[in-house]
């Protein structure tokens, strides 16, 4: 599946993976965010950040009327919290997604997948 974008010279297709990079790097921008999950833990393997090429397993893109809802898994560093740097996630992914893709996010729920002690 794909985000089409209208404009006067035509049609632009956006594919999912190609949204899900962008969701999963200005999700690992924010300070606090250890890494990416899978969103199917036990299927794909318990407690493994994901590397770039897989951003797509740890988020979830679903076309809703006005734009698109996104859905980031994500591990998050011991010691901060959890609901700032959740918070953090939503206006960054919502922000790169509006600049870089012009795509509106209508909704961006953060599930935590994980607590990792980072040092």
């Amino acid at each position: 599946m794909s985000v089409t974008i209208k404009n006067p010279s035509g049609n632009i297709e956006v594919s999912n993976e190609v949204i899900a990079t962008v969701v999963g790097g200005a999700a690992t921008d924010i300070y606090g965010v250890a890494g990416m999950a899978s969103q199917a833990q036990a299927k794909d393997a318990l407690n493994v950040l994901l590397r770039k090429e897989d951003y797509s397993k740890g988020v979830v893109i679903r076309q809703v009327e006005n734009g698109i809802a996104v859905d980031v898994y994500t591990v998050i560093a011991y010691g901060t919290k959890i609901s700032e740097v959740s918070k953090n996630v939503q206006e960054k992914v919502k922000y790169n997604l509006e600049s870089m893709l012009g795509v509106s996010a209508i909704s961006v729920n953060v599930f935590v997948q994980g607590v990792k002690v980072v040092s």
